[in-house]
């Protein structure tokens, strides 16, 4: 029978006492947690124990004895730690001693029921006993061995990993402690404490009190009926900078809960968003820095309204282009003078527009880099919005075309069924056989051949003003992503995976230390961490946006019968 002992790494220099640890009996394995040394009284030792097993949770007793070096003079000591034994009466009783002048250790279990022929052969594992209790066993990834196997060898590694991590109470008390019982394990020199932790706990109990008073007033201020009237209600929706807002004032409210975490899962998301807002709030307070330095905002203030210019000009350009011969395609002239002077028109309204907002365009933006003190990706999404702003008369543009070229698709297609004796059933969805008049098919023959003569002017115009819509739909697609990133990405876990790997476990490697005939095979047990690719997918933020949740054909569809489309939606409900 193979017999397993979890020795931990700290204990190798205690001196001699008992063994404290849990036993395992379905993984016939023993986790040595701590050293009770002399001078000790069993009775005592006992009612320690037991109020440890209360208050932890976890079934502590006293596995064996524990012998720092073996030497002649100390054989009255061994026999006085096996016959404690009968005192506290373990079955099976474990009896670990160094041996001076080797490297290998003696290990010894004797079982109340053994008939002495069947001989055990003993495994020490040694394990770093503060890692092991810091760190968190994640679930593995798929493998190739069956889901039975990796669960049973899952559930030993957790019984190891729980039984060391409830047992922070009873790593509480330092040799230097004043009491009945002496105790040496990972901390025994003094319990870890920085003062500078201390006192920021301290102070953080009045700021997160005034940050909930502050965020209770905000959310009144946003769940008021004011903000559900049509026009507040439709800015609130379509602007990136409400959402994101709405985001972080979320974030805010999860950080400065006085609900303590349930778990360690909801522990490192909150340690992951407060993060993501420090570093959030750095980057938008150096980049609102950056701006006011050298007036950079005049600057920017001074070539935007040239810019806009410069777009329009090129528009009005593109526009005469398309009303003469475009690549040398002859086109409806009656049509495209019309198309082409109603989207002049519309350019005459948006220069004129820009030219009444110039004075005001430096204050405004003056305001809007304030802004940035609230995060970069607050800064990002006025950015956005502003860019959404200033290309409304492509938008425009591209719904008047979108529009009458899907009017003319979906008129051809129900044309072209009459031709064949068909037409849609609306109310069974599908298509079904027809019999029509010979007004019908002539009124049919006429408008057909009407609509397909002007189709090529119409796609014309379609083409032109989707791909221009496609860019600026790219420009703000790029900056939804970086703005997705900064909020979903979990900074505090990879930061942790960093510095203390041992932290996000994934699993664990033996080592082998020693091994040779008659002697205990010695392990040392090391953590393997998680990689960063699933380290960011386990604790990756929740964002409020969400990507196409159209396929790339269905996508492509879209564009070619004519129908909007709305790339970048905000929980489901946001459209351009």
């Amino acid at each position: 029978m193979v017999l397993k002992i979890f020795f931990p790494i700290c204990c190798s220099a205690a001196e001699s006492g008992l063994l404290v640890g849990r036993w395992i009996p379905e993984q016939n394995s023993a986790v040595i947690l701590a050293v009770i040394h002399f001078p000790f009284i069993p009775g005592q030792v006992k009612q320690y124990l037991s109020e440890m097993q209360h208050a932890t949770q976890v079934k502590l007793s006293v596995l064996g004895s524990w012998t720092k070096t073996k030497q002649a003079k100390e054989e009255s000591l061994d026999r006085f730690l096996e016959d404690l034994g009968t005192i506290f009466s373990h079955d099976p009783w474990i009896q670990l001693s160094k041996e001076k002048g080797s490297k290998f250790w003696s290990c010894s279990a004797s079982w109340k029921d053994s008939n002495g022929n069947e001989e055990d052969e003993n495994i020490l594992v040694y394990y770093d006993q503060r890692k092991v209790m810091l760190s968190q066993l994640h679930p593995a990834q798929d493998q190739v061995v069956s889901s039975d196997q990796r669960t049973v060898e899952a559930s030993k590694l957790v019984a190891v990993f729980d039984t060391v991590a409830k047992s922070k109470l009873l790593f509480m008390k330092d040799r230097y402690d004043e009491g009945p019982v002496k105790l040496t394990h990972w901390q025994s020199e003094g319990v870890e404490a920085s003062i500078i932790v201390e006192l920021l706990k301290q102070a953080s109990v009045p700021a997160c009190m005034l940050i909930t008073f502050l965020l209770s007033l905000v959310c009144g201020v946003c769940k008021s009926r004011v903000l559900t009237f049509w026009p507040l209600s439709f800015i609130w929706s379509k602007l990136s900078t409400c959402e994101q807002l709405g985001h972080r004032l979320q974030h805010l409210q999860i950080i400065s809960s006085r609900r303590k975490a349930p778990n360690q899962t909801q522990l490192m998301r909150k340690a992951n968003i407060f993060l993501s807002l420090l570093i959030d709030m750095t980057l938008g307070i150096l980049l609102m820095s950056w701006l006011y330095q050298k007036n950079r905002i005049g600057h920017l203030a001074n070539a935007l309204v040239p810019m806009a210019d410069h777009v329009a000009q090129q528009l009005q350009d593109l526009l005469q282009w398309l009303m003469g011969v475009p690549a040398g395609l002859k086109m409806n002239r009656a049509l495209d003078q019309v198309l082409g002077r109603f989207f002049l028109y519309h350019i005459h309204l948006w220069i004129s527009y820009i030219h009444l907002m110039s004075p005001f365009i430096e204050m405004i933006l003056w305001h809007v880099g304030l802004s940035a003190c609230l995060g970069l990706t607050v800064a990002l999404s006025i950015v956005s919005d502003i860019i959404a702003l200033m290309t409304f008369h492509i938008y425009c543009f591209y719904v008047y075309g979108a529009r009458l070229y899907c009017l003319k698709i979906y008129g051809l297609s129900s044309l072209w069924r009459l031709f064949r004796g068909k037409k849609w059933n609306v109310l069974r969805q599908r298509v079904d056989s027809c019999s029509y008049d010979l007004d019908q098919l002539f009124i049919g023959t006429l408008l057909f051949t009407i609509l397909l003569f002007l189709l090529p002017t119409t796609a014309l115009y379609y083409l032109v003003f989707t791909l221009l819509r496609l860019l600026v739909v790219i420009v703000q697609g790029l900056i939804h992503l970086l703005v997705d990133l900064i909020n979903s990405l979990p900074f505090y876990s990879v930061i942790l995976r960093l510095c203390r790997s041992y932290r996000l476990a994934s699993g664990v490697k033996f080592r082998v230390l020693e091994q040779e005939a008659g002697k205990p095979l010695r392990l040392l047990m090391q953590i393997n961490p998680l990689t960063y690719g699933r380290v960011v997918q386990l604790y990756k933020l929740p964002t409020y946006s969400c990507y196409p949740k159209d396929s790339w054909g269905s996508l492509c569809k879209k564009l070619l019968v004519g129908e909007l489309i709305y790339p970048w939606k905000h929980k489901g409900e946001k459209q351009d």
